[in-house]
């Protein structure tokens, strides 16, 4: 016997809040469960995604979860709900979808394998001509 669908409700605010107003949420939402190396990458241009990525870093898989979790809570002070959250249960790599901003909270193992700063800032800094410096 099957059980019915699951409908999972998001939904963001008509307006939705502006992305820096976003952003400020996320990153108080990171601080308040000391999350490590956060970094916010500009992709507006190179992703039609969303505007904005935030990467953080977790000590355990109960903390990553923990700061997924800050960040869905934050977000609802907004009356943001998130377009999805994926990776919850083994919590290495959870990936909160806020629409315009996207979080990822990884394992710092996990983080330096995908490297998803390096994958979104390749081609932003001028390439190295091997010319010594002056």
């Amino acid at each position: 016997m099957s059980s019915p669908a699951q409908v999972i409700k998001t939904r963001l605010p008509v307006p939705p809040p502006s992305v820096d107003v976003l952003l400020e949420q996320v990153r108080a939402a990171t601080e308040e469960l000391k999350a490590r190396d956060v970094v916010e990458l500009d992709v507006r241009g190179k992703s039609s995604v969303c505007d904005y990525m935030v990467v953080a870093s977790g000590t355990s898989s109960r903390h990553v979860k923990s700061i997924a979790d800050e960040v869905v809570r934050f977000a609802k002070k907004l009356d943001v709900q998130p377009l999805g959250v994926e990776g919850e249960r083994e919590a290495e790599w959870v990936l909160v979808d806020l629409g315009d901003v996207v979080v990822h909270v990884m394992l710092p193992r996990v983080r330096e394998f995908y490297a998803i700063e390096r994958l979104w800032t390749v081609g932003d800094q001028p390439p190295d001509t091997g010319a010594p410096a002056r």
